[in-house]
């Protein structure tokens, strides 16, 4: 059995196929093309099928992990979905944007030892090739129940929980606050990460299973919480993200050309200003770009700018290389696409000419201090190291907030001092009767895995409401 083992962990990893760095830096297409099923069968080989799979513990949703990538080590690709959707209606999404090393592959038994099974690249084949190839059968429903539960917001949360409600009987309607569903999914990933008709494809998975999907409803304008009561929903789950853009509050923050990343990306994202003029949707193209901030968010801002023909893009963070929160793969793709970054440096001031342009920027160099309460060493600014920084257009990515359209015409709802609603972590049960919440309106942006993870508890919890009652 050992000798078996030493086997399987000698077999190398299986690179996914990517396109060049030097072409894809100027189109939209999707950076990685995906395993084919030979490299997909090879890696699963390396799986070692342990008894206890740590993974699936690293895995928000518990998905079957050993039990999917047996189905693909054998080329059953129908039985290996069908094992993921169990637990995950979003699989080709959470396949590419997941941050499967700090989650799953990040407790793997191989990765003590050299590099753990690429379950985020396999859990995308498998839901790629049924999309591709599949017979199109859906996972079996139970009996009606009757019961009707509304989903306020269409982010992976949302999808989540009306996935799993679907499947348990209920009847699931979605309100969405766009003229498309998706969520963050497709307002605030590029296509070259996440395209859009893989989204699409998920929740025209769900339309078939039954869920109805209503865009262009602002619940809390459009409709109250109660008045969705008094349509005849028996629950509603709220899970409407964290869209609130955060500024530096800095002089000169409102000059032209400095954009937030949650307009940059909503307008290139799901406006498609990066089809213009075939879409109408106008977008700044600068020439010397800077990308303030050091998440997911900045790497996506910093390599949409270069996408729409930046000659230079610069990202400036206030930490060192250490402390950037977001994915290693994400940063390693912007480096090999000519993204510079200035690290240990943040803006003091935004300089703009006599038009009200930006054409540069006033920053400081930092040094690292001791912990913060995040845990990351605290940047402090070097007396003395003020250097200006030329640019004509600045994206800041540096966080968002709870939205208060919802949560503000929403009676009942306990809400803590960031304005985000209070919930058992355990079920998502807010304060309000018949109501739960989860995703980045409860927590704070997050990861999409974390969030679907949130809906996984709260449908759950709100089955059991239906079943036998609050």
């Amino acid at each position: 059995m050992a000798q078996g083992k030493d086997t399987k962990e000698k077999l190398p990893r299986q690179a996914m196929p990517e396109q060049d760095p030097n072409i894809r830096k100027r189109n939209f297409d999707e950076v990685p093309t995906g395993y084919t099923p030979e490299l997909a069968k090879a890696e699963a080989s390396r799986c070692l099928q342990c008894k206890k799979p740590s993974c699936v513990e690293g895995c928000p949703v518990s998905i079957d992990i050993p039990g999917f990538i047996k189905y693909i080590q054998e080329g059953d690709f129908t039985k290996a979905i069908r094992k993921i959707w169990e637990k995950n209606s979003l699989p080709a999404v959470c396949g590419r944007v997941c941050p499967q090393e700090d989650q799953c592959e990040g407790s793997c038994i191989l990765a003590k030892k050299g590099q753990p099974v690429a379950i985020g690249n396999l859990e995308r084949f498998a839901a790629d090739y049924e999309r591709n190839y599949g017979s199109g059968e859906l996972p079996p429903k139970k009996a009606s129940t009757g019961k009707k539960v509304a989903v306020v917001g269409s982010g992976p949360a949302g999808l989540t929980v009306a996935g799993d409600l679907i499947l348990k009987g209920h009847e699931v309607t979605v309100f969405e606050a766009f003229h498309k569903g998706g969520g963050v999914l497709v307002y605030g990933i590029p296509q070259f990460r996440l395209p859009k008709e893989i989204v699409a494809s998920e929740l025209h998975f769900l339309e078939r299973l039954g869920v109805d999907i209503q865009c262009n409803t602002v619940v809390g304008k459009t409709v109250d919480v109660d008045e969705l009561f008094e349509q005849g929903f028996d629950a509603v789950f709220i899970g409407v993200g964290a869209g609130l853009p955060r500024f530096l509050n800095v002089p000169g923050e409102n000059l032209i050309n400095i954009y937030s990343a949650n307009e940059y990306l909503t307008r290139a994202n799901l406006m498609k200003a990066y089809l213009f003029p075939e879409y109408d949707t106008p977008l700044a193209k600068g020439k010397e770009v800077v990308v303030l901030g050091g998440g997911n968010v900045a790497m996506d801002s910093a390599r949409t700018a270069m996408r729409m023909g930046a000659d230079r893009v610069r990202i400036v963070y206030r930490r060192s290389r250490d402390e950037l929160p977001a994915r290693q793969a994400e940063v390693h793709h912007a480096e090999e696409e000519g993204i510079e970054f200035y690290l240990l440096t943040n803006p003091t001031r935004f300089i703009g000419d006599d038009q009200g342009w930006v054409k540069g920027m006033e920053c400081i160099q930092m040094e690292l201090g001791e912990p913060d309460e995040s845990g990351r060493r605290r940047p402090e600014p070097v007396s003395g190291s003020e250097f200006e920084l030329p640019c004509d257009m600045v994206v800041i990515a540096v966080g968002s907030g709870a939205n208060p359209v919802l949560t503000g015409n929403t009676h009942d709802l306990e809400l803590n001092k960031r304005g985000y609603i209070v919930a058992d972590p355990k079920t998502g049960k807010t304060m309000k009767k018949g109501v739960w919440a989860g995703g980045d309106i409860v927590t704070g942006a997050a990861t999409v895995i974390l969030a679907a993870g949130a809906g996984r508890l709260a449908s759950d919890s709100i089955h059991d409401y239906l079943s036998i009652g609050w």
